[in-house]
C-alpha cells in the first residue's frame, strides 16, 4: 500500500490543510516520472566470482516502453555477471534537493538480458544517447533490457511504497515534467502573492504569510504554506488535468481571479 504520512514530531495532531482525496499522480506515475528523466542508474547484478554478491556499476539507460535499455559491452563486469545469472536491480535518483534523501528514487528489479530483435531498443537509447551512436556497432556492445517484475519507489521523506509490474507499465510519465520546474521558479518569482490567495481559498489555512510552490503536475500543484505552527504542505487541484505550461497558466489565472471573489 503507498505510504505517504510524512513524518511528525511525537505527539503532533495536526490535520492536513488540504483534502487529501483530491487527484493525485499516482506512485506508479510519479516513479515513470522519475525514471524517463533520468539518463543514467546504478545497475546492480550478481557476481560470479567471489560468487553472490551484489555488484553495482555505473550505466547510461533509456526507457523503451517503460523497459531499462542499456547498451553495454561483453568485456564489462556487468555483462558477464548478467550472462550467467540475468536477476539485476537497476537504482535511478534525482539530485535536485539540498538534502540528498529529500530526493525521490526508484529501484527496478527483474530479469536483463540481451535483446536479439534490438531496433526498438536501439531506437529509444540512440534518442536518449545520441552520441552512443559511435560505439553502436562496436562488436563487443549489445542492447539489454530490464524485464520490470516489481518496482520500490521513495519519493523522500515518507512517501514510499511498492508498485506492482502491470500498474508500472500502464502508468504514462507527467507530462508537465521537463515544463515543471520552470513553472515553479515563475509562481515563486512573480507570483507569490498568488500563492497566498490560493491556500488561503482552497485549503482550509486561515493565517497564511507566505506560500511556496514546490511542485506541480498534471493533477494539480503544491506549496509550502508560512503559518503560525510552522510550514504546512498544501495541494491545490486543477479542475481538469492539464499537459502543457500554456495549459497550466490559463487554468492558474482562471483559479486566481476565482480564489479573489471567494474570499472577497
Amino acid at each position: 500500500m503507498p505510504n505517504d504520512e510524512h513524518a511528525r514530531p511525537s505527539g503532533a495532531t495536526e490535520e492536513p490543510l488540504y483534502d487529501v482525496a483530491i487527484p493525485t499522480p499516482t506512485h506508479a506515475e510519479r516513479a515513470r516520472t522519475l525514471a524517463v528523466q533520468s539518463a543514467t542508474g546504478t545497475l546492480c547484478t550478481i557476481t560470479q566470482a567471489p560468487a553472490g554478491y551484489p555488484y553495482g556499476s555505473f550505466v547510461t539507460v533509456a526507457l523503451e516502453q517503460g523497459s531499462p535499455t542499456f547498451l553495454i559491452s561483453g568485456l564489462a563486469e556487468h555483462t558477464k555477471n548478467l550472462a550467467k545469472d540475468p536477476r539485476s536491480s537497476l537504482l535511478m535518483a534525482e539530485s535536485q534537493a539540498a538534502d540528498p534523501l529529500a530526493n525521490g528514487r526508484v529501484t527496478l528489479l527483474g530479469p536483463c538480458t540481451r535483446v536479439v530483435e534490438d531496433g526498438a531498443a536501439r531506437s529509444a537509447f540512440l534518442e536518449t544517447h545520441p552520441n552512443a551512436a559511435y560505439y553502436a556497432d562496436f562488436r563487443d556492445f549489445a542492447f539489454w533490457q530490464l524485464a520490470v517484475e516489481s518496482v520500490r519507489y521513495i519519493g523522500g521523506y515518507g512517501r514510499m511504497s511498492w508498485v506492482s509490474k502491470e500498474d508500472w507499465y500502464e502508468a504514462t510519465p507527467d507530462p508537465l515534467a521537463d515544463a515543471a520546474q520552470g513553472i515553479v521558479d515563475h509562481m515563486n518569482d512573480d507570483h507569490a502573492d498568488a500563492l497566498v490567495t490560493y491556500c488561503l481559498a482552497r485549503s482550509r489555512a486561515t493565517e497564511v504569510s507566505s506560500a511556496t510552490m514546490t511542485g506541480v503536475d498534471r493533477y494539480g500543484f503544491e506549496m509550502s504554506a508560512a503559518t503560525p505552527k510552522g510550514p504546512r504542505p498544501i495541494r491545490v487541484a486543477f479542475p481538469h488535468t492539464v499537459s502543457t505550461s500554456t495549459e497550466v497558466r490559463k487554468v492558474l489565472v482562471s483559479m486566481l481571479r476565482e480564489s479573489r471573489e471567494g474570499i472577497g
